[in-house]
């Protein structure tokens, strides 16, 4: 059933290939649920492509992002980035992302994904386009990082929190800065129920899929896709003992107040 209200899925992979036999039935299905837009992000330079062409298939609906993914940095980032910042004036990105730092697997690029991760902060600083920041196993790095710059950013969004009361407190100090929260919070083991209340104002929260990837609690297993993401606003409405539709006022209004005023978010 159509819901009354819309909310946006800030962070899906709708141009990955997992997407290539159905992509507009997605697409159809998400704005059934409820969804007014969704946020693209770009993850190394065939990515930006794709993106493009895929926001250019739905107009208005699904926004790009522009970024080098951690997992993807490697000798020639410089080249990789050079290339992408001259792409930044000609197309209409809404954000820096996805990037940031990932030493989970390995650390062998460690000073590679300092290097180009400070260099995207500095685009968004002179661009003024926030940041979307993929962090795991890097948070100490990437606040330190980001304490050298943090009077001149414009905000951004930390994709996937996924920490605890400590974490979400030192994240929080970036005062423009929301936490994206996707699938995680419905698993059966996560700890984000009890604690995103006591320590996360709904203020600082973003909604989002990371689809293919991480799908929600009943869906888990399955393909994510931006349709579910109302699985994670019911999750988070339970946590906070409000309505469905607060959360998505709130989450809405915290979009805009990142990214700026987008067609269509405000709910009437």
């Amino acid at each position: 059933m159509e819901k009354p209200f819309t909310f946006i899925d800030t962070h899906a992979h709708l141009d990955g290939e997992e997407f290539n036999d159905d992509r507009d039935e997605v697409v159809a299905r998400a704005k059934a649920a409820g969804i007014s837009h969704i946020f693209i992000p770009a993850i190394d330079l065939q990515s930006v492509g794709t993106v493009l062409q895929t926001c250019s298939r739905y107009p208005g609906y699904a926004l790009p992002m522009i970024g080098l993914h951690p997992e993807e940095v490697r000798q020639d980032w410089r080249q990789v980035l050079s290339q992408m910042k001259a792409m930044l004036p000609s197309h209409p990105f809404i954000a820096i992302g996805e990037v940031g730092l990932d030493y989970y697997w390995s650390r062998e690029f460690e000073q590679e994904q300092l290097q180009a991760f400070e260099e995207q902060v500095r685009w968004s600083v002179e661009t003024r386009l926030p940041l979307m920041i993929h962090c795991r196993k890097a948070q100490n790095e990437m606040v330190r990082l980001l304490r050298n710059y943090e009077s001149e950013l414009p905000g951004g969004v930390f994709h996937c929190f996924t920490g605890n009361a400590h974490e979400a407190e030192e994240l929080l100090q970036f005062e423009r800065f929301v936490l994206g929260i996707g699938g995680v919070l419905t698993f059966k083991k996560s700890h984000l129920p009890e604690v995103l209340p006591q320590s996360v104002p709904l203020q600082r929260i973003v909604l989002e899929t990371d689809s293919p990837y991480m799908a929600p609690v009943p869906m888990r297993g399955k393909r994510n896709e931006s349709a579910f993401v109302g699985h994670v606003l019911k999750r988070l409405a339970e946590s906070y003992q409000v309505s469905e539709e607060e959360v998505a006022r709130i989450t809405n209004q915290n979009v805009e107040r990142v990214f700026g005023t987008i067609d269509g978010l405000k709910n009437e």
